[in-house]
């Protein structure tokens, strides 16, 4: 398995409307990814969105995530993306 790191940076005037774009366009969309198996996202801190998520394999990984530095969504900016393989879980 492989995990997905992304971080985005988000303007504040955007941030009511990411956090609904989050809920109802984002995690519908990678939810239903191929190998999809689990992701989380986290609370917005300091202007910055992290998110974490897991597929089945690397390259599924790598079709989901946004490129760094796009932008999909108004005022959210995709600042990193790391992909790992998973070595243990619980």
């Amino acid at each position: 398995m492989y995990a997905v790191l992304l971080t985005v940076t988000i303007d504040p005037a955007e941030r009511e409307h990411a956090d609904r774009a989050l809920h109802d366009a984002v995690v519908p969309m990678v939810a239903a990814a191929p190998g999809f198996v689990a992701g989380y996202w986290f609370e917005q801190h300091g202007g910055q969105g992290l998110s974490m998520v897991v597929f089945d394999t690397e390259s599924n990984a790598r079709a989901t995530a946004p490129p760094v530095g796009s932008t999909p969504m108004a005022g959210v900016t995709v600042a990193n993306a790391e992909f790992r393989p998973i070595s243990a879980s619980a």
